[in-house]
């Protein structure tokens, strides 16, 4: 039978995209709040207040916001003084840049500044629990100082939020107080008792007095400059800064806690109804619009120049090898960030065009243009601003076609900037664009078509996001402008509203056509099990690549994803909503991490989640890059046969153990096919009785099972006592014979003492005589790993994996005895989404490897699901 797992309910589908709901529903309630605080501003009298800002007002802001983030690299500092970690202050200063400037502005910090660091930080020694414990350090000491901070602003200008707050003043002062107070206690007794906190794995525990008194002071300085960012560039006022910094800190909870990106949307409400009636609300308008480009948009613009600038010195080979990894972990954050930047420079090209002029330059030149240039300039700045947004997913999936199609698109947005109303400005920030993403040409290596992948229903939900953004400036823009006489359509030279229309249908039209063409394509990926066909052209895979693990792939119990080029493979099982891929895609070296992309935008897009299982140290760049975390199972004992013999004393018990079984009458051979007819029956019959003293049946997936027509395909090595076969083991080489390994081993009940040390002795000088490089003895859990109540998460993955998936079916001093050998210990890991449940990625591995057996509809190969081979 085959796998027929039943297919997700639509509720189960949708149970993922809940937070994003949320947040868009939070985004959508802080936004007509803003509407009608709003109401009656108009939008270029907002433009013409931001132009006339004063030259050192904006000075003195964006020296405020370098100082904002220079002191937010003091988290970082602090955070890793907590685990005792040290780190070269040039890359603390780097991973807290990259990580504040894009997590402030591509929303979720905690996610996605971690992310930034695991990349940077990890590239230096430290573990994902490492990362993991510093970006929760700076995440508590944020609320606790916000919070202090926030409610004493609160308790010494009670009337901040008078507006907002059902409560009178006293009250509020009262509640302060006592928020404060028990604040300030808690952190006290922490201090005091050096208690701990256990979330989920990571344990916290009382950071020292110092530590905690530094940490609060890059609190106080990193809210104070971003207020003082703010404030600045607020019209005067009565309002103190004492009392706005009440305002602010209400106004940055909020936003965090509603989860909404840069907290757009309720950050505003909140500082334009906290302010008093006597403020011009158009130029406290103009305040956070610039308040927006200097504090979130101009630090991740310096990032993004930061990356370009790293990834033209790597091409020039102008990198100092101590900096090397940390180079490149930078570049591996590349494909986010210019996929942001192309998503943020088409809904910017595309806004500008349903905003009419807003200076008297722009009006002068919109009406000494040609008509014909006005409106064409328009119609492609919408349109191209929609590709853009289409070519931002590809930028995402490192495709290379879509790098040249963004550096085509900007070149064509900067012609269609200075044909619409010679807007210098726009095409100066296209300009900059191009020229950030030009050295990043390297990044972007995937051959697969743009068109091949269909969107993620979350970056459909942020596509639509854009298109009610969009509608929303254009009703915004033209909430004045009559036109109700006139036909949409109509051209004329005079009536910028109309020709917005005509561009916002455009770009609509072309984003939900975009949008309906890449939902309704049908998948590409089939998931029934191998025909002989494919087993026979994936043989020939496996065996033109140096990784024995990959014969795995001929059992029959497992889908196989080809290349394009049919040079590589990929296999994999679905279960439930885990997609697990066995270890890394094998084939054609220059292929391999373009199909690990595909198999991980194919499980995406069929909202599952994809797992890659047992996989090595080799690749770990690669699951960096693609967003995925790393969870360690187990570690893989391969002996190295260059110098190895049994000579010297450091081989003196193997050697006397070898020579006591030689006495004793044991034999060693290697048989190759075509085997003897009565072989198999031989080999099955010791098989079968090995079985019964197991507890359980023939596991499968990562483990092979035995099976005729897959054993009788390869070496066999076996061990004889007075002439009859005792015990066996099926090689798997490649014909690149560097490396060996073996699948199954089985023996006798009654096996001659010593038997097992034989047999691995035997094939270490046999494959060392050979000329192989390598041995792997197969995997063996992690030291004391243990499925008990309250264990960390990974440490419970591993137990249940090892104990369903073990090949000797007694771990009990397995370790130990593959020690005897002197073995190089690899770690092996379990790649999966940081955000995934790695409980039920255990559940469904597990499923897979201790299922009944099934039988190939093509084939008589068994099925299953868990490899380790020892």
């Amino acid at each position: 039978m085959t796998d027929t797992a039943q297919p997700p309910s639509l509720l189960h589908r949708l149970k993922p995209l809940l937070p994003w709901i949320v947040t868009l529903g939070l985004f959508a309630a802080g936004a007509w709040s803003l509407h009608h605080l709003l109401a009656s501003v108009d939008l270029k009298q907002v433009m013409s207040v931001a132009r006339a800002t004063p030259w050192h007002v904006l000075a003195l802001a964006v020296l405020a916001t370098l100082a904002s983030y220079a002191a937010l690299i003091g988290y970082d500092w602090s955070a890793l003084r907590y685990i005792e970690k040290d780190l070269p202050k040039p890359v603390i200063a780097l991973g807290s840049f990259l990580g504040y400037a894009m997590g402030n502005t591509i929303g979720a910090g905690l996610i996605t500044g971690g992310a930034v660091r695991y990349r940077i930080y990890s590239a230096l020694g430290l573990t994902a629990q490492d990362i993991a414990a510093i970006a929760t350090f700076a995440s508590v000491s944020f609320g606790f100082g916000a919070t202090i901070i926030g409610f004493g602003a609160l308790a010494v200008h009670p009337y901040a939020l008078g507006h907002l707050l059902p409560l009178a003043p006293g009250m509020v002062r009262g509640l302060s107080v006592v928020v404060v107070t028990l604040s300030v206690g808690l952190l006290f007794v922490i201090a005091v008792r050096g208690s701990q906190i256990t979330v989920r794995s990571i344990t916290l525990k009382a950071p020292a007095p110092r530590l905690m008194a530094a940490q609060f002071l890059f609190t106080a300085l990193d809210l104070l400059l971003a207020a003082m960012t703010l404030y600045l560039l607020l019209p005067p006022s009565d309002l103190g800064f004492a009392t706005f910094l009440a305002v602010y800190a209400a106004a940055v909870m909020a936003g965090v806690i509603s989860h909404v990106p840069g907290g757009v949307g309720v950050l505003e409400t909140v500082v334009v109804a906290a302010l008093p009636a006597s403020v011009p609300v158009a130029d406290v308008a103009a305040g956070l619009l610039l308040y927006r480009v200097i504090y979130y948009l101009l630090p991740f613009g310096l990032s993004l120049v930061l990356m370009a600038l790293t990834e033209a010195r790597m091409a020039s080979g102008k990198v100092m090898p101590v900096l090397a990894p940390v180079t490149r972990s930078v570049g591996a954050l590349v494909p986010l960030a210019m996929s942001v930047m192309m998503l943020a420079s088409g809904a910017f090209l595309m806004m500008s065009t349903l905003i009419p002029p807003t200076s008297e330059l722009a009006e002068q030149l919109e009406v000494l243009t040609p008509l014909a240039v006005i409106e064409g300039g328009a119609l492609l700045s919408s349109i191209l601003g929609a590709a853009m947004l289409i070519i931002a997913h590809g930028l995402l999936r490192r495709v290379a076609g879509a790098w040249w199609l963004a550096m085509l698109a900007l070149a064509a947005g900067i012609v269609a900037s200075l044909a619409n109303g010679l807007d210098v400005e726009r095409a100066a920030f296209l300009g900059v664009a191009l020229l950030i993403l030009w050295p990043t040409k390297a990044e972007f290596f995937r051959t697969t078509r743009l068109t091949r992948e269909a969107f993620s229903p979350r970056w459909a939900v942020v596509i639509l996001g854009l298109m009610a953004a969009l509608a929303a400036t254009l009703f915004f823009a033209h909430k004045a402008t009559p036109y109700a006489n006139e036909l949409w359509w109509q051209f004329a030279i005079d009536q910028s509203a109309p020709r917005a229309l005509r561009a916002a249908l455009v770009g609509m039209s072309v984003l939900g056509l975009s949008l309906l063409v890449f939902a309704l394509r049908p998948g590409q990926m089939s998931h029934e099990l191998p025909t002989l066909d494919e087993i026979e052209k994936v043989r020939a895979i496996v065996m033109s690549q140096p990784d024995p693990e990959a014969n795995i792939a001929l059992t029959g119990d497992k889908c196989l994803m080809f290349s394009d080029s049919g040079r590589s493979a990929l296999m994999y099982r679905i279960r439930g909503r885990s997609w697990i891929a066995l270890h890394e895609p094998f084939g054609d070296p220059s292929e391999l991490s373009a199909l690990a992309w595909a198999f991980q935008d194919a499980a995406y897009a069929a909202n599952a989640r994809p797992v890659f299982y047992s996989v090595g140290a080799e690749r770990i760049p690669l699951w960096l890059e693609m967003g995925l975390a790393l969870v360690k199972m187990g570690e893989e004992a391969v002996v190295p046969l260059r110098d190895f013999s049994l000579e010297g004393p450091a081989r003196k018990k193997l050697r006397t153990a070898h020579n006591r079984a030689l006495r004793d009458g044991l034999s060693f051979e290697v048989l190759t096919p075509p085997f003897a007819e009565d072989l198999m029956p031989e080999l099955k019959a010791i098989s079968d009785a090995w079985l019964k003293t197991k507890a359980g049946e023939e596991k499968g997936f990562s483990v092979g099972a035995f099976d005729p027509a897959v054993l009788s395909r390869a070496p066999i090595a076996v061990v004889r006592f007075d002439g009859r076969i005792v015990a066996f083991a099926n090689l798997w080489l490649t014909e690149a014979r560097q490396k060996a390994s073996i699948d199954l081993m089985r023996h006798i009940d009654d096996a001659p003492s010593g038997l097992m040390e034989f047999l691995f002795t035997e094939l270490l000088l046999h494959f060392a005589d050979q000329g192989y490089a390598e041995f792997s003895l197969g995997n063996a859990p992690l030291s004391g790993l243990d499925a008990r109540r309250g264990a960390a998460l990974s440490t419970r993955l591993g137990a249940l994996v090892y104990r369903h998936g073990r090949q000797f079916y007694n771990f009990e001093g397995l370790r130990a005895f593959k020690d005897k050998f002197s073995p190089d210990w690899q770690p092996i890991y379990v790649a999966v989404s940081p955000r995934a449940n790695i409980l039920a990625v255990a559940t469904d591995v597990v499923a897979l490897v201790s299922r009944a057996r099934e039988t190939n509809a093509t084939s008589t190969t068994i099925t299953s699901t868990d490899h380790s081979p020892a």
